[in-house]
């Protein structure tokens, strides 16, 4: 039997990745139903903390880890923190697949921000892409005559917390590893969510259930951590991008059958135009400038 190709070996480990991811937000969510969604972060951040740790030292970068402290990291993961807090209290409240369609709109919002912080030329076709891509999005909200979910509004936030991260990422020092930027987030999304649930939340005692639901949690988490590291390792970034969006049709397949969820018609219209518009996207811009992956 061949070898598989490194640029096959990039797209299964890409599609693995966002399995992972995708878990890791299912049982969250599964989580959030009777735990207060600071508690349930912080609880998880502990818990990624001790399965990401060996993470490090597989990937041999824990050398590096006094460079957790380098100010472009602390911006970026200060943008994740934004992030994770606006999108898991979204999920808390919306069916997996819509807030993770809705998520995908940051590879859109990323080549915005670039084009005015960079001077980053759009171009008519990405234009039109972005357009189609929050033509989506609106039909995956649904908003009403009187207003727009503030759920969906958290999701969008979400999405341009990713795209603030990633492009503060362009400034964290090449030679600072992924797994070392990835565990620095962990750790402030765990003290950030610590302090957020003594201003916020009132403590609730955690059943076993719970527990491991967040162990779990953090398990798919770090392997998603991994998957993402493997994957830029093996296979150009262009080739593998593509099948981030692959994340959208596990939380279809996850809400189904874990959640009993299935996006109307209108919101799956929605999915698909978000889904094609940004792979489209993605791939057109692999020519032009590289997308740096979610982390």
């Amino acid at each position: 039997m061949p070898a598989l190709s490194a640029n096959v070996r990039g797209i299964i480990l890409m599609v693995a990745a966002t399995a992972c991811f995708v878990t890791n937000d299912s049982l969250m969510k599964f989580a959030t139903a009777e735990l207060p969604v600071f508690q349930v972060l912080f609880m998880r951040g502990v818990a990624a903390a001790l399965w990401c740790l060996p993470l490090v030292f597989f990937t041999r970068t824990a050398s590096k880890f006094s460079m957790i402290g380098n100010k472009w990291a602390l911006l970026r993961n200060l943008f994740e923190i934004i992030t994770v807090f606006c999108f898991i209290n979204a999920l808390a409240r919306m069916p997996i697949a819509d807030i993770t369609a809705i998520g995908q709109l940051s590879p859109m919002i990323l080549l915005i921000g670039a084009a005015f912080l960079f001077g980053e030329k759009l171009g008519l076709m990405r234009i039109g892409l972005i357009v189609v891509g929050f033509i989506g999005a609106l039909l995956v909200a649904q908003p009403t005559m009187d207003a727009i979910s503030p759920w969906a509004l958290l999701g969008l936030a979400a999405a341009g917390g990713m795209a603030a991260r990633d492009l503060a990422a362009r400034k964290v020092p090449a030679e600072m590893p992924g797994p070392i930027v990835a565990y620095g987030a962990v750790i402030m999304v765990m003290l950030a969510s610590g302090i957020a649930t003594l201003l916020f939340d009132e403590w609730v005692m955690p059943r076993p259930e719970h527990i491991w639901l967040l162990t779990g949690s953090a398990f798919f988490l770090m392997f998603g951590q991994l998957f993402i590291f493997l994957t830029f390792r093996v296979a150009p970034v262009g080739v593998v991008a593509p099948f981030l969006y692959s994340s959208i049709l596990w939380a279809m397949l996850l809400g189904f059958v874990l959640f009993g969820e299935l996006p109307n018609a209108i919101a799956m219209a929605g999915i698909v135009l978000v889904t094609i518009s940004g792979v489209i996207l993605v791939m057109h811009s692999r020519k032009r400038t590289t997308l740096p992956p979610t982390t």
